[in-house]
């Protein structure tokens, strides 16, 4: 069992201010509700730590499920130690003495002992007096009575009197269970004082979030992937005991980020924590025979049920249907005992999963797989027999042949019905399954492969595949159709193709019996985006892929190459692309075809996103999504969202684009590599507000860690960030030596379409550095590389590029007109950030010229800026009109009080947070230093803090 730091106190901010609210207010009585292990007994402690400093006296006391005859014993042991807190004896009340039979402890701190009563219900009262009496002296006080549902009557009464007339000094807290309980904690004879604070605190369980931070802190990691996460809730529905024992059985060194999966994997094989497993067995040995019956029912079912199911399972068999038998009446006794729980749609079963283990793993062997055979039996018999189930109970019931069976049928109809998740999640299973014969192996690992090729899970099934394909009990071409869906999978789910194309091309050697299918890998590797290969040797692969299906009759196939082909025409911007994807069988009933032309749209969206078609990309867009949910194509899904963040960022739609782009990519903890549309836009985001660092980092995960293996188009507008980053920064051999890899990867695939983000900024830093010529080359080239390509963006940017080489000429007249031909270009796409650049290009010329019209173009340019909240471009050209004596007042927002933060203050603050020094906020914001330590200081003192440090950035 690992060793784990205490647990803290995790969701619980709301009630810990009601407890402690109630407490510093007496007279209060307080009552903490929750199932056990939610969390009430650390909530109250954690109430007493934190209750202000002062003479407040805290008394605890508790009630236990086993009693030895002691009246009021609660009560009693927490006023064991009050000695120190009491006045003289002369002081107290006489009736105190009544406690020193009661309280030894306290026998030389008390008055004399009364003379004896002969009523004994006189007595009893006497005594409940002299400790109201006693908590008075003592007071201010709290008395906390844990676990107040075992509390014996007596305990019962004496509360109901303290708390019906408290001390005013006195807050009572009392913890206690609800479960199988009828009625108020204190009996249905308390009343509430209207002098008196009377607060209920009730604790459900953690949601996912909560349970997250538990783990976290229990663990010491923040790298909990959302699956993990999920799983733990699942497992623990969230009660804060069981996911605190769950995480101890976890190993001492839990597995490291290089296996997402591992955490989820060690939750399951964790098993039941012992204390968890010795109250559940406590709780089962209190139930009639009947109601464990029930209750082991439920545990061999392991889903809610309906009560039918439940009695078949136990074994019930009533006179006449519906006639109520002894299952029904256990049923119901387990529920009021809060063994089971009530489920929506009348169904019945555990409230969390270690619950449900605990009691299945206590039923001896052989009646489990009786109770499993039952179990088969009666979902057989429903209507729509549930095949995953069925599987399940066929295992456990040691039915290899119904197992392998209904597994199978189950994965089938699963992946029909376009859940392919659960189509993989099935069939990993089976294989995982060490008694899995030999013979059935072989047809689950193709099935499994082929299902993988459409989902969007990765990890475990890449595990799988190549543990089989190291065997050899696959036929040569299984094992051919296996490692080519590994290839795919490898290459577009995980985004390595230098770990998948390989595999692709070793599975076309096996394939030379099996032409048609080998027709998929060919047109998986005619994909250009992928890879070090000439867009020559793309063509080549493509139409080799054509000729082979042409021959097949073999709809999916078909289209699957179609799909490809259609993709591959509208990346390069071929004029012939929209015919092709126009060909697309959009309407064919069968899910196979349909989900093939899916994954088509969301590609055809990505390219018309590249190459600024942004009215069809929406159109693709639509369909793909359509398409995508009817079919259960996880992973073409996932990447039109991906790259729709992309298409938001250049047709200017940037408010609340960094929350969306950052929480989909919380999404992509298994799938890094293929969410790099995500972190170029957040790259992208950074460097137009001068988050030099921020996009330095997220242009390497966009693809610059590992160029040659990466998305080439997304690698390429990286390159061109980060170009423009290095030449913001002064860095001119860093910004040559990136355009000049890009450029060459650009120039050797041969696709100058994606160059729209990259060519200008080269251009650039060529010309900059004073290599006009190679600037001016690279011009012609990409003028001829784009040439009769329906591109619009590459077009635009080919005038920009023109702009920028004829600014250096110096030639001021030209380098106008092409930038604002670009403007007009990049404003009818719509691209409204390069317009604003291109814009301030053309005011540079004009500027250069002497036209008076530069004012006015900076102005522009720094408005449009503005609107998108490129504050590091708005504030350059704000910088310019400042040098050329023009007064720019920043854009105000709404009237907010004299408190708030000006634009220029706002701004100011989100750097510091950012934890940037006052030099670098002046570089940023082109500003002096002097003047940002002014913006400091009014920041810290609107905000009312005293340190930099507690500056947080503005919402």
């Amino acid at each position: 069992m690992s060793i784990v730091p205490p647990p803290p106190l995790v969701g619980r901010a709301t009630e810990l201010r009601t407890l402690i609210d109630a407490v510093t207010r007496p007279p209060a009585v307080v009552l903490v509700e929750g199932e056990a292990g939610i969390g009430k007994t650390r909530l109250v402690r954690a109430a007493l730590d934190r209750l202000p400093s002062g003479d407040r006296a805290v008394l605890l006391g508790y009630c236990h499920q086993i009693r030895e005859p002691f009246p009021y014993g609660p009560v009693f042991e927490a006023l064991r130690d009050v000695r120190g807190r009491l006045p003289a004896a002369h002081r107290l009340n006489p009736v105190t003495g009544a406690l020193r039979g009661h309280l030894p402890e306290l026998a030389g701190a008390l008055p004399p002992s009364p003379q004896p009563l002969d009523d004994p219900r006189a007595e009893r009262h006497r005594v409940f007096r002299a400790i109201r009496a006693l908590l008075a002296a003592v007071g201010p006080a709290v008395l906390v009575v844990e676990d107040l549902h075992w509390a014996d009557d007596g305990t019962l009464d004496l509360l109901r009197f303290l708390t019906g007339q408290p001390p005013r000094g006195l807050a009572v807290v009392a913890t206690c269970r609800r479960d199988g309980v009828a009625g108020p904690p204190l009996g249905r004879a308390y009343r509430h004082q209207p002098d008196t604070a009377n607060v209920i605190v009730r604790l459900a369980p953690l949601d996912a979030s909560g349970v997250a931070s538990l783990a976290g802190a229990l663990l010491e990691r923040s790298d909990l992937s959302p699956g993990f996460v999920t799983r733990l809730h699942e497992r623990t529905a969230g009660i804060p005991f069981v996911v605190e024992e769950l995480v101890r059985s976890l190993p001492a060194s839990p597995p490291g980020a290089d296996d997402p999966d591992a955490l989820d994997r060690a939750v399951d094989r964790a098993g039941v924590p012992l204390l968890l497993r010795e109250a559940m067995a406590e709780r089962m040995a209190g139930l009639s025979p009947a109601a464990a019956g029930a209750v082991r029912a439920a545990a061999v079912l392991r889903l809610p049920a309906g009560e039918r199911l439940i009695t078949a399972v136990g074994g019930d068999t009533a006179a006449e249907p519906g006639t109520p038998g002894p299952g029904s009446a256990g049923l119901a006794e387990a529920l009021r005992a809060g063994v089971l729980h009530e489920h929506p749609g009348g169904r019945y079963g555990f409230r969390h999963a270690l619950a449900q283990q605990a009691v299945y793993d206590a039923i001896p062997g052989p009646e489990r797989r009786s109770a499993h055979v039952r179990a088969m039996a009666a979902l057989a018999a429903t209507d729509a027999p549930p095949l995953v189930q069925l599987a399940f109970h066929a295992r456990r019931a040691g039915d290899t042949g119904a197992w392998v069976r209904h597994g199978t049928a189950a994965a089938q109809q699963a992946a029909a019905l376009g859940d392919t998740a659960l189509a993989v999640e099935v069939v990993e299973g089976m294989l995982d399954d060490p008694d899995l014969p030999v013979r059935d192996r072989g047809p689950l690992v193709l099935m499994l492969s082929r299902f993988a090729a459409t989902g969007l899970s990765h990890q475990r099934v890449v595990r799988l595949l190549r543990q089989v394909l190291r065997g050899d009990f696959l036929s040569r071409d299984v094992r051919g159709e296996v490692r080519l869906n590994l290839g795919v999978v490898l290459s577009n789910q995980a985004g390595d193709a230098a770990a998948g194309r390989p595999e692709i091309l070793a599975a076309l050697a096996e394939l030379n019996d099996r032409p048609t299918l080998a027709a998929r890998g060919w047109a998986s590797m005619a994909m250009p985006e992928w890879g070090t290969e000439s867009l020559a040797e793309h063509a080549e692969w493509m139409a080799r892929a054509e000729a082979l299906v042409a021959t097949a009759d073999n709809p999916e196939l078909s289209a699957a190459v179609l799909a490809n082909r259609a993709s591959f025409e509208m990346t390069t911007g071929s004029p012939g692309a929209f015919d092709v994807a126009a060909r697309l069988p959009a309407d064919d009933p069968r899910t196979g075809v349909r989900r093939e032309v899916a994954r088509a749209y969301c590609n055809l969206h990505d390219s018309a996103t590249t190459v600024g078609l942004y009215a069809a990309a929406e159109r693709f867009a639509r369909e793909g999504r359509r398409l995508a949910l009817e079919t259960g194509a996880q992973y073409p899904a996932f990447l039109l969202d991906a790259s729709a963040i992309r298409r938001e960022w250049l047709t200017g739609r940037w408010d609340g684009l960094r929350d969306r782009a950052a929480s989909l990519g919380e999404s992509a903890t298994e799938t890094p590599l293929i969410a790099v549309d995500l972190w170029l836009v957040l790259g992208l985001l950074a460097l137009a507000t001068g988050e030099w660092e921020e996009a330095v980092r997220q242009f390497h995960r966009a693809g610059l860690d590992a160029p040659e293996a990466r998305n080439v188009p997304v690698v390429t507008a990286a390159a061109g960030g980060l170009v423009d980053l290095h030449l913001a920064r002064g860095a001119q051999d860093e910004a040559v030596a990136e355009a000049e890899g890009a450029v060459a990867r650009l120039r050797r695939k041969g696709v100058w379409v994606w160059g729209a983000s990259l060519v200008p900024s080269a251009v650039a830093a060529f010309a900059r550095a004073g290599r006009v010529e190679t600037a001016a080359e690279l011009v012609d080239e990409y003028a001829a590389g784009i040439a009769g390509r329906v591109a619009p963006a590459a077009h635009a940017a080919l005038d920009a590029a023109r702009g920028v080489l004829a600014a250096a000429g110096p030639r001021a007249a030209d380098a106008a007109a092409c930038f604002a031909r670009a403007r007009e270009a990049y404003a009818a796409l719509p691209q409204p950030y390069a317009a604003a650049r291109a814009a301030e290009g053309e005011a540079r010329a004009r500027l250069a010229l002497g036209d008076g019209a530069a004012a006015a173009g900076f102005r522009e340019a720094a408005e449009s800026y503005g609107r998108l909240g490129a504050t590091h471009d708005a504030a350059r050209c704000r910088r310019v009109l400042r040098d050329i004596g023009v007064d720019v007042p920043l854009p105000r927002g709404g009237r907010r009080g004299a408190g708030a933060l000006s634009q220029r203050e706002r701004e100011v603050a989100r750097l510091v947070a950012l934890g940037r020094t006052n030099r670098e906020i002046a570089d940023v914001l082109f500003l002096s230093t002097r003047t940002v330590e002014t913006h400091v200081a009014t920041v810290l003192r609107k905000l009312g803090v005293r340190s930099r440090t507690q500056i947080a950035p503005p919402a």
